[in-house]
């Protein structure tokens, strides 16, 4: 033996892993001729390193010169399946099963990579010959358990996964495995059962008490959850995992709270890259204080997690998505993966919300059949899943009678949801309907929701309900009608239409594409916001005769002044947008840069609370500087929701695309800002379009990139139309479509009425 090697050895001895592999590594180097058992060393100490990457280097070297080393290609075959190269470690483990067909680790890890690929069928075959030729192994009826999961024979795996725990009480993974099967039906109180079986036989076990938690969380029962995990606190001070559980409940009632708990997490086990992402994801979130510097925080914590890409799930590269948009890193998002590799890996993992997203990023009509496809992946699983756990409901209603009509949304209080359905609310069709509201908010009353409270028949709110539940009780109320108003956005449960807790369902308002599901069988729209190809929705649109909007109440009182035009006192034009950055890329920064760029003097104003932060300001900065923009020409107004007097130091706004502002444009028109914007073939790329030719200034969405810049600059030029404009668009809105609040509700009653009284 080689004093390198002799090293190593003694190093390993005495713990010190890194130690004796930058001994092996040295050993090989220095003679690659080395005998096979060192190169088979270095593979399994940088395996159990975590190192894969190196780990497969010189694994392949080793192979180089012991071809059939059975051994070297199973390690080899894991660490490839480590680094996700599933094809080239499926083929690396065949061959070492055929080197030593006796041997069945080689052939336990060929079945995992099946798995993994989602070859079930061909995984189960596999784990049938392990369990047969070992019963009393009780790994291998877990791995058959997995494999008839995959294929949806759920009783077969339940009890393969009983078999395996049977065999081995103490295997903590099957039991997880059970109570995330029944979880994931929706079978929660089962899963609730198994979970004291498993905690009776593993009392303590940290992973079980975790899973008690999430599953009372995941079935409403958030406050109970909360309340477990501060109970185990005095005698686990020291448990990352109870941080971060109690971080993520803390945080949604309490950011600040929660993100000092989620640092705790990290303090306590910085290894674990779920709680990094955890409190990337807070801080996102955080709205409270210093809002771009939080996500500056955050930014800089996704950067420092970026070499460690083999340990990303789609979790995390959901997380690591949302943050690169919020600071408009471009390069680093497009680090994380394709517009399709990204898009079907969260739709098949159930990451709906994550979808929104990617409407930014369409760019051809392959793209947008592309993103419908990913909502139809989220939304088959969704719908299989309902079927096997199906609602009970109650006899039918007699015929005749009021229409039932119910809305589903938490977001029907203060917010933009709110405020565009409350004409609906403020002039029900009392002769014709009766309408329920559904809500699952977990924040407190407020003003808005109080007054949809007293004008409707019913308002169900529910904070803390499981969705079968939830889609039980909606059914209870034999609705006619059910609209959802949502999508998956947050608090919301797009899920729930899913078991159709009503004949014939609906989307409107809060989601701007189809969501998914068959179970939905229309999308409301008017005639612009209809796609001209309706093969770019999932739902058969409804139509309303003028606008698939009113403004409501909040713009009606709103008082804020509209201020001469700033160019007046500035000399210059100010161009700028107080739209969502998700909206933005770098072809939609870029060509507000050039639009700059040809308007002599003329600056750009972001209306933003990311605009404290330093790499959100500089990575802008740096995209209009390409187009010759200097940084001074960049302007940062750093602001939240009190944002509609800012517009008064604008003269033109420029809409991102291909996905429109709505709520933005609406805003930006009534304090008398003109518009341009880009038209596109999808439902989502024709919002604006509908607000503006509503407000009279249809002639300002354009078709073309080479005509939404000319229509800028042109505008920019043309200051009689501006300031024309500036004192006339609030009139213009509120004696048009968007205005008519009450002819709004009466079309969309009509609407309703004829969709379920087709015959009335």
């Amino acid at each position: 033996m080689s004093d390198r090697v002799a090293a190593a050895q003694a190093a390993l001895n005495g713990g010190r892993r890194d130690e004796a592999i930058e001994h092996l590594i040295a050993a090989i180097t220095e003679n690659a001729a080395r005998p096979a058992q060192v190169y088979r060393a270095l593979s399994v100490q940088l395996y159990t390193a975590g190192r894969y990457a190196e780990g497969e280097v010189f694994g392949a070297k080793g192979l180089e010169r012991y071809p059939r080393d059975f051994d070297l290609l199973n390690v080899r075959g894991v660490n490839l399946r480590k680094l996700r190269r599933y094809r080239e470690a499926l083929t690396m483990l065949e061959q070492a099963t055929k080197a030593e067909p006796k041997n069945l680790s080689g052939l336990q890890n060929y079945g995992n990579v099946l798995l993994d690929l989602g070859d079930a069928v061909k995984g189960e075959a596999v784990f049938v010959r392990l369990a047969r030729a070992h019963p009393r192994n009780a790994e291998y009826p877990r791995q058959l358990g997995r494999a008839l999961a995959q294929q949806g024979k759920l009783e077969p795996a339940l009890v393969r996964f009983r078999q395996s725990v049977t065999i081995k009480p103490d295997s903590v993974d099957t039991w997880l495995d059970i109570i995330s099967l029944l979880s994931q039906e929706n079978r929660n109180p089962e899963a609730e059962t198994q979970l004291d079986r498993a905690l009776a036989a593993n009392p303590d076990a940290p992973r079980l008490l975790e899973a008690k938690a999430v599953l009372m969380r995941r079935s409403g029962r958030v406050a109970a959850a909360e309340a477990f995990l501060e109970a185990l606190l005095p005698t686990h001070p020291n448990a990352a995992w109870l941080h971060h559980q109690l971080g993520v409940m803390v945080a949604e009632r309490n950011r600040d709270a929660g993100n000092v708990l989620l640092r705790r997490a990290i303090v306590l086990d910085a290894a674990r890259i779920e709680y990094v992402t955890a409190l990337i994801e807070s801080l996102d979130r955080t709205r409270t204080g210093d809002e771009g510097g939080h996500i500056e925080e955050g930014y800089q914590l996704a950067k420092s997690i970026l070499h460690r890409k083999t340990e990303f799930t789609e979790a995390t590269t959901k997380v690591l998505c949302e943050i690169f948009i919020r600071v408009c890193d471009f390069d680093r998002l497009d680090e994380l993966g394709d517009f399709q590799t990204l898009g079907r890996g969260w739709a098949e993992t159930g990451r709906h919300t994550a979808l929104l997203k990617q409407l930014p990023r369409v760019r051809s009509d392959e793209d947008r059949l592309e993103l419908l496809e990913q909502h139809r992946i989220w939304g088959r699983a969704v719908e299989r899943a309902a079927k096997r756990l199906p609602i009970k409901r109650p006899p039918a209603r007699p015929a005749g009678g009021k229409v039932r009509l119910g809305f589903m949304s938490s977001d029907l209080r203060q917010h933009p949801v709110g405020y565009f359905a409350m004409p609906l609310f403020d002039h029900i069709d009392r002769d014709r309907f009766e309408v329920f509201v559904y809500s699952f908010y977990t924040g407190k009353e407020d003003a808005t929701q109080r007054q949809i409270t007293e004008r409707v028949n019913a308002y169900r709110w529910w904070p803390e309900i499981s969705t079968p539940d939830a889609a039980e009780k909606i059914a209870e109320d034999q609705l006619d009608m059910l609209i959802e108003l949502g999508g998956s956005t947050h608090m919301n449960r797009l899920e729930v239409m899913a078991f159709r807790p009503a004949p014939i369902q609906a989307s409107w308002l809060g989601y701007p594409h189809s969501a998914g599901l068959e179970a939905i069988d229309y999308l409301v729209c008017d005639p612009i916001t209809v796609p001209p190809n309706q093969a770019l929705l999932l739902e058969k649109p409804l139509l309303l005769p003028k606008s698939w909007i009113a403004l409501g109440p909040r713009f009606a009182s709103n008082s804020v002044e509209i201020k001469p035009a700033p160019e007046l006192r500035n000399g210059f034009i100010t161009y700028g947008t107080a739209n969502n950055p998700y909206k933005y890329s770098r072809e939609v920064l870029r060509t507000w840069a050039k639009i700059v760029a040809a308007t002599p003097g003329s600056k750009f104003a972001f209306i933003r609370p990311e605009g404290s932060g330093e790499s959100f300001r500089a990575n802008l900065t740096r995209l209009f500087e390409v187009e010759g923009v200097s940084a001074d020409r960049v302007i940062f107004h750093v602001i939240r929701g009190a944002h509609l007097p800012v517009y008064n130091e604008v003269d033109i706004t420029l809409d991102p695309f291909p996905q429109t502002g709505g709520t933005t444009t609406a805003e930006t028109l009534w304090m008398g800002v003109p518009l341009i914007s880009l038209v596109g073939p999808a439902f989502y790329e024709r919002l604006s379009a509908s607000i503006m030719t509503s407000s009279g200034i249809g002639d300002l969405a354009v078709e073309t990139l080479d005509a939404y810049i000319a229509a800028a600059v042109s505008l920019a030029g043309d200051r009689g139309r501006r300031l024309a404009l500036r004192g006339s668009l609030r009139e213009t809105m509120r004696d048009g479509p968007l205005g008519q609040t009450q002819q709004f509700a009466t079309d969309f009653y009509d609407m309703i009425y004829r969709t379920v009284r087709p015959a009335g």
